[in-house]
């Protein structure tokens, strides 16, 4: 499932490193759903094959068995540079299939990982065929989950036009593989290829071309490269999208590195090698932020960074923020020490610490994917999404929203164990620990306490929030029983809260409500002359039913203090003391520094446990709240 964390690095360089990492999350008692492979599952680094030396198919075939057996996935690289090696079927096809981007009527040549290669050319629906074949022919060898797109801007180590060199071997095999090594010359002839206007993308003052597919390299049905570059990588993501589609008839999960309008709707896309700064642990969030708003929910920077190697201060403070990120993944560099998150003790503790939340509100997140399907709206989101008319916002980002009301305010300057946080109006409460709250009468700064484990998030009033109990795997996780908690303006004695919970199967091809493979439940509460109402309306009941989920907790923040609840009622009924249902409330706590000066806010939380809800059927509870002082 995407929506859980995934572990990957360049460098897992046999399968034993990789069982390894896969039984050392279990170990630390870290959540993990997915395993990725970087090219180092490849024959020398060419795309569909199996280095049969260091991944052996019957022992990767055993280990995939048994992560599928307990619900995780595993995930592969593919670059579209095909290496041009007369003896590899991936390439002998392409050629046969003339799917390959041409120069004066030659497949234009450029080099990747795996030495000399040519791109295929997916606006050629014979190119679209001929990939998703290879897809298949993969799939068939190796059953992967999903697939990794990268390197498609597209990538070249060359420039200009180039050819095989004679009487030497390209690549060397030795020194870094990124060092160009075919016989190349400028291409400067056309106005495509040296245009007027001079945009200097790489900040280097080089050709257009640089780095990438020649300009006037031509695609199918003439259209040049230099009108259809931006699109390599959608066009790439769709056919792939098609073609991992066609095998299982399940949701294709793909990630990108080259996007463009429009690609969410196909593609997952991680920020590309961020590095393990402080500095890139910031933009990593207002670069999430953007490509939410640019279309793109699904997405997150490599957790600890790419390269050089982070600090363990670093990595605890990056778990705390990318566990919170719509993609979470881990990602190293093959000249980076190892960075897993069980390889430092603390990292580990703030790992289990946020991903533990994280695999919480699992059924929050997979709403808010729903929402960003049928609406387009961003899972992560600026604070001005929820809060247009408070201008203080307008600029912030070192804050984000998950969906309308989950803040999260992580710490991203090394050394600090506090962190100045911006509260927009209203009254928010910590989720890991829901007597604590914040009422922020105009919105203002707070500074908050975060020690080393610690990340703050808090939940904004009238918003009810569907979560489960975690686990270390999101398949184990979304079997676990319900809770909603309910969120009121702190001591109020009117409110009305409300929230939304999608469910399906998440391998249906599409997230769409239709009888038997999906249910959705719109949740509403209100607090009204002493009374708590809460009651369900569902959609699509059967799913839901099928599954026999249930609501076991309720809990009810920011109540007025006026004597304890009574009278609990299920369905117009009255539940008595022979039920198993207890009703507890507890006294909230607030920032002391706030209360200076205005007036002191008091409120309880109150907890309804030991209820078996069905959640695929309406219900409505209520009780009071003694008497209103």
């Amino acid at each position: 499932m995407p929506t859980g964390f995934h572990q990957c690095r360049w460098g897992y360089h046999n399968l034993s490193v990789v069982e390894d990492v896969v039984e050392n999350y279990k170990k630390a008692r870290i959540p993990l759903d997915v395993i990725w492979n970087d090219d180092d599952h490849m024959d020398g680094h060419k795309d569909f094959t199996l280095n049969l030396v260091n991944y052996p198919r019957p022992k990767l075939l055993a280990f995939l068995e048994k992560i599928h057996s307990i619900g995780m996935k595993y995930i592969v690289i593919i670059d579209p540079g095909i290496g041009v090696n007369s003896s590899y079927g991936v390439y002998q096809r392409g050629i046969a299939n003339d799917v390959f981007i041409k120069y004066e009527g030659e497949p234009y040549l450029a080099q990747v990982w795996p030495g000399a290669v040519n791109f295929p050319d997916f606006l050629n629906p014979k190119t679209v065929d001929w990939w998703g074949d290879e897809v298949r022919r993969f799939h068939e060898l190796v059953p992967v989950d999903g697939l990794w797109i990268d390197m498609n801007e597209a990538s070249n180590f060359c420039s200009g036009l180039c050819k095989i060199p004679k009487g030497k071997q390209c690549p060397s095999g030795t020194g870094p593989g990124w060092v160009c090594c075919l016989d190349c010359k400028n291409i400067t002839k056309t106005r495509w290829d040296d245009p007027p206007y001079k945009i200097n993308a790489s900040g280097l003052q080089v050709p257009i071309g640089y780095k990438t597919i020649a300009t006037s390299a031509v695609h199918y049905n003439g259209v040049l490269e230099y009108d259809a570059h931006s699109l390599y990588g959608f066009s790439q993501a769709i056919a792939t999208h098609k073609a991992l589609q066609g095998l299982e008839g399940k949701r294709p999960f793909i990630l990108s590195r080259s996007t463009y309008v429009g690609s969410g709707k196909y593609a997952a896309h991680w920020t590309g090698d961020n590095k393990g700064t402080w500095e890139d642990l910031k933009y990593s969030i207002s670069t999430m932020i953007n490509f939410g708003i640019f279309g793109v929910p699904m997405v997150g920077s490599d957790i600890c960074g790419f390269y050089p190697a982070p600090t363990e201060e670093l990595c605890n403070r990056w778990i705390e923020v990318g566990a919170f990120y719509p993609f979470s993944r881990d990602h190293a560099n093959f000249y980076s020490p190892r960075q897993e998150l069980y390889q430092w003790d603390s990292v580990a503790e703030s790992a289990r610490n946020a991903l533990g939340m994280r695999y919480k509100i699992l059924p929050y997140l997979y709403t808010l994917s729903y929402e960003a399907h049928t609406t387009g709206a961003p899972i992560a989101r600026p604070l001005f999404f929820s809060f247009p008319d408070y201008t203080e916002c307008y600029g912030l980002s070192t804050q984000f929203l998950l969906g309308s009301s989950l803040m999260i305010s992580p710490v991203l300057e090394q050394g600090k164990s506090q962190v100045k946080a911006l509260f927009p109006p209203g009254s928010w409460y910590n989720l890991f620990d829901m007597t604590q709250a914040i009422t922020s009468e105009g919105g203002q700064y707070v500074t908050l306490d975060a020690p080393l484990h610690v990340v703050n998030v808090h939940l904004h009033q009238n918003t009810i929030l569907p979560m489960q109990q975690g686990g270390m795997i999101s398949k184990e996780a979304r079997m676990t029983p319900f809770a909603l908690v309910v969120t009121f303006p702190a001591g109020a004695s009117d409110g009305k809260a409300a929230g939304k919970l999608f469910l399906d199967d998440d391998e249906l091809p599409e997230m769409k409500l239709a009888s038997g493979s999906a249910t959705y439940v719109d949740f509403y509460a209100t607090v009204s002359q002493g009374t708590v109402k809460l009651w369900s309306e569902v959609q699509e009941s059967k799913f839901a039913l099928d599954k026999g989920w249930k609501i076991s907790k309720v809990a009810v923040l920011g109540l007025g203090r006026s004597g304890a609840p009574s009278a609990l009622e299920f369905d117009g009924k009255p539940v008595t003391a022979a039920s198993n249902i207890e009703l507890t409330s507890l006294e909230q706590k607030y920032l002391e520094d706030l209360q200076a000066g205005s007036e002191k806010k008091s409120s309880v939380m109150v907890e309804v446990n030991g209820l078996e809800i069905p959640v695929g059927k309406n219900f409505a509870m209520s009780w009071k709240m003694g008497i209103s002082g």
